[in-house]
């Protein structure tokens, strides 16, 4: 049976509601920044529209991003992975994001916890795994429970522990905080495991490394993922 369009209940057409999605998540910009970019372009919508679009449909567009990205990913993501978390206050509170990075800048998985201990550590690593299996190489930092993770799981022998040797996975958290100051920090843990795994499919489509590429086969890329981003949850 054909899946039904998502956007049958809409009077917008699905091009825009893409576009507020894309431009939310992708920039650092707030809701209101959204509705005055697209006011500019002759689209007129409210802010609290825009929210209630990339709560809806973002979930649907990162899952869709993933299914046709997984089994690409599979094929190399496997040889190095890079581990870190990151400290996140939700009303005052501190949680933890737990972020695996592989060996090219691609984001495999996000993870929210309260606590950064073993059992934390733990379900991060067989969440990780259970997607894409066992990787060749751990690197994380000094943290002890990532060492009771990997000796729960029989890995330590695949940890390795350096200085400078998970600058990945600390620059990986950068974009993530710019959207952080944008949004004026999260208020849920739900919204925020909701967001992260949004933001992170999205920066993996349109993450390039454009300073490691030419100028000509950067754009080609771009125009890939824009036309991708077209496509997503298309009748």
């Amino acid at each position: 049976m054909k899946n039904q369009n998502p956007f049958r209940y809409f009077k917008t057409s699905p091009e825009i509601i893409r576009l507020a999605v894309m431009m939310y998540v992708r920039f650092p910009l707030s809701l209101r920044n959204v509705e005055d970019l697209l006011h500019e372009r002759g689209i007129d919508i409210c802010h609290e529209t825009v929210r209630y679009w990339w709560n809806r449909f973002g979930p649907m567009f990162a899952s869709e991003i993933r299914r046709t990205r997984v089994s690409r990913l599979e094929c190399y993501s496997n040889w190095q992975w890079h581990i870190d978390e990151v400290l996140v206050r939700i009303n005052g509170e501190q949680h933890y994001l737990w972020r695996a990075v592989d060996h090219e800048g691609e984001v495999l998985e996000t993870y929210v916890t309260k606590r950064r201990d073993k059992a934390a550590a733990l379900a991060f690593l067989k969440k990780a795994m259970k997607r894409y299996g066992e990787p060749k190489v751990i690197v994380t930092d000094r943290l002890a429970s990532y060492k009771a993770a990997s000796r729960e799981i029989n890995s330590s022998q695949k940890q390795e522990v350096g200085r400078w040797m998970n600058n990945r996975a600390e620059n990986s958290h950068l974009p993530f905080r710019r959207r952080e100051r944008a949004m004026q920090r999260f208020r849920r843990m739900r919204s925020l495991q909701k967001f992260v795994a949004l933001h992170s499919s999205v920066y993996n489509l349109f993450n390039h490394e454009r300073h490691l590429t030419k100028r000509n086969d950067f754009k080609d890329q771009r125009q890939a993922a824009l036309s991708e981003w077209q496509q997503l949850c298309a009748a």
